[in-house]
């Protein structure tokens, strides 16, 4: 049995500069912005973005609009149930 999006979030993780994104940069549980993360991660903004579209496309992050800013966090709720999946698929057999 497949689970499309459990995949989408290991085609996202699959990328180095994506796993720096959400496991640097986040690790403070901390809204950011495109520029922010970008010099981080040591990125140009463009690249992060791209990279930060993926991440939001697969569930893992939340994006929100404040002003002329957009904000990025953890979407916990599917960190959550990822974990899940992953603890069942796991202790399946």
């Amino acid at each position: 049995m497949q689970h499309p999006e459990l995949l989408d979030v290991f085609r996202a993780l699959a990328n180095e500069n994506r796993q720096a994104i959400l496991f640097q940069v986040f690790s403070d549980k901390q809204d950011h912005t495109v520029g922010e993360i970008a010099e981080r991660v040591g990125l140009a903004q463009s690249t992060t973005s791209e990279h930060l579209s993926i991440l939001r496309r697969a569930g893992l992050l939340q994006s929100e609009k404040v002003d002329r800013e957009v904000r990025y966090r953890v979407n916990k709720q599917t960190v959550n149930q990822v974990l899940i999946q992953l603890q069942n698929w796991l202790t399946c057999c």
